[in-house]
């Protein structure tokens, strides 16, 4: 928080919405997408249902500038993404575009392929439906409708992707676009069907043409936008280089650092926190990197959890599982890996992948460059090795790490968006030629006041064969590096004996004689991303 005037002019928060370039002035940089759509726009076709990013009610599509046209979700010169309305901040709109429901309609009304019937009575002259909403109707994939324009906007993004690449998704690919739309009475079924039946009907596209135009005379170089709240000011900052991103840190060490949204925003919508001073770091490109350098895949901390897992998927198949569980697209979309390592909680899912497989992770103040093993970075709950001005500017991955064999297992009560119970990351490498184990690692989340490895069951596999003799010892081991809690997702005694049982997983799919294929050891082999994993590894 402050009261001191910017140097620079405050800015107002720009951005094209409904066909225009919006100015919004005066609002608090903390209110919230959803809020400024119903109360201020008057755009009520976005509900509220949890108002914490889980139900997807309040799903809507984002749209920037495409730099890799050939990049997961570009469109004709737009990158388009769900996002939660409800936990987004408003000021993360500017130099975006904003696409509600609301849009299909007025895309249909200048759609050829949409006109009223000719012969049909001016009075009665109804333009027909978006292909998305028609086939809501068709295959009666609404009932009491209040989930239906969240389902609705999830299906739009699909419907542009596949109709911009030429094809048509599974109906497993249409389920894992709307892991993060629940619905409560009418049942997937329908919608599913929906989300086939839209292309079958005569295709109505974005024109992004306008919207790109737009876009490229907003000419975004960062905003420094501000607004009262009571007597003080409450500035938001948006730097769009690192070392803006730097100073700016260094500058305002006590700012709140704000990447996806997706856990702060809960700060505000649920526990009503007070954030004062922002510091965006969502608009500078640098930190969204994710490429090999050298010897390491290397992750900005501003990657999105979506790009920086399909990188790792990538080149690790076998996390394609931990990905698609990870929250929700919308989530994943919007959150940060670097967000997710570096808030902390015991039961991320990052943390356990990414420290089975090494990672160091980098941290900078002014222009002073630091990295660490991840494990060293928490130092207990919620309390990590970050000084005062300084931030994580990203992640380091060994490629060398990934060829061992990587295993990554989440445990929740629910298949998709859940919170995890405990999630492990294991890695393991076999002396060559023999079944002596060379290095392990073995990671878990939920199981302490931090993610952490276990030292004392990596200890007891190093240099012993990989038979069932020694991971029983390493399952005893396991017991000395844990005492887990009991809470409402697991009680102590199930956590430790499911990490345990884990372990055990794990050496049946890597034995060296007679390993199990992941469709031997998982119920949900029959999911094509699984079925896709296999062949891949030839497991």
């Amino acid at each position: 928080m402050s009261t001191e005037s910017s140097s620079n002019p405050i800015q107002p928060i720009r951005f094209f919405h409904r066909g225009k370039i919006v100015d919004v002035s005066g609002v608090h940089p903390t209110r919230s997408v959803l809020d400024w759509l119903r109360e201020d726009a008057r755009c009520t076709g976005t509900k509220e249902g949890c108002n914490e990013g889980d139900c997807g009610a309040c799903t809507v599509v984002i749209g920037e500038l495409a730099t890799d046209a050939h990049a997961p979700g570009a469109v004709d010169g737009l990158q388009l993404q769900t996002v939660n309305a409800c936990i987004q901040f408003l000021p993360t709109l500017h130099g975006k575009a904003l696409f509600t429901v609301e849009d299909l309609k007025g895309q249909c009304a200048t759609a050829s392929q949409c006109k009223p019937k000719a012969d049909a009575p001016a009075k009665h002259a109804v333009h027909p439906l978006h292909p998305v909403q028609q086939a809501m109707v068709d295959c009666h994939g609404s009932q009491c409708g209040f989930c239906t324009p969240g389902f609705v906007m999830s299906l739009w993004a699909t419907y542009e992707h596949h109709q911009a690449e030429g094809t048509q998704p599974t109906r497993q690919q249409l389920a894992d676009d709307l892991s993060g739309n629940l619905c409560r009475c009418t049942g997937y079924r329908p919608i599913l069907d929906a989300g086939q039946r839209m292309f079958d009907l005569p295709a109505v596209r974005l024109d992004t043409a306008p919207v790109v135009a737009a876009l490229t005379a907003l000419n975004n170089d960062g905003l420094d936008y501000a607004a009262p709240l009571g007597a003080r000011i409450d500035h938001f900052h948006a730097p769009k280089t690192i070392a803006q991103l730097a100073a700016l840190r260094v500058q305002k060490p006590r700012a709140q650092l704000l990447a996806g949204s997706t856990d702060v925003g809960l700060w505000v919508n649920k526990q009503f926190r007070d954030l004062g001073d922002i510091i965006y770091v969502g608009d500078v490109a640098e930190m969204k990197s994710v490429e090999e350098r050298a010897d390491e895949l290397y992750i900005g901390a501003g990657a999105s959890l979506e790009a920086a897992f399909g990188a790792l998927v990538e080149r690790v198949p076998s996390l394609a599982d931990v990905w698609l569980r990870f929250a929700s697209p919308p989530i994943r979309h919007a959150g940060t890996m670097g967000g997710n390592v570096a808030n902390g909680s015991p039961i991320g899912d990052s943390p356990p992948v990414l420290m089975s497989l090494d990672t160091e992770i980098e941290l900078r103040r002014g222009d002073v460059v630091r990295r660490m093993p991840l494990p060293a970075f928490y130092l207990d709950y919620m309390k990590n090795e970050l000084q005062p001005g300084e931030f994580v500017q990203g992640l380091a991955v060994p490629l060398a790490a990934m060829r061992r064999q990587v295993r990554a297992y989440k445990i929740s009560k629910r298949f998709d968006c859940d919170i995890s119970a405990l999630c492990a990351g294991f890695a393991i490498e076999l002396e060559a030629g023999s079944d002596t184990v060379k290095a392990v690692r073995l990671a878990f989340g939920g199981m302490a006041a931090t993610v952490k490895r276990a030292a004392n069951a990596e200890a007891a596999l190093v240099g012993k064969p990989w038979t069932q003799a020694s991971v029983a010892t390493a399952k005893l081991a396991l017991a000395q590096d844990f005492k887990p809690l009991s809470d409402m997702r697991a009680s102590a005694d199930y956590r430790l004996q499911v990490a345990q049982n884990l372990i055990q997983r794990l050496w049946l799919e890597t034995r060296t004689q007679d390993a199990l294929s992941i469709e031997e050891t998982s119920v949900w082999s029959v999911m094509p991303h699984v079925v896709a994993k296999v062949a891949a590894e030839g497991l």
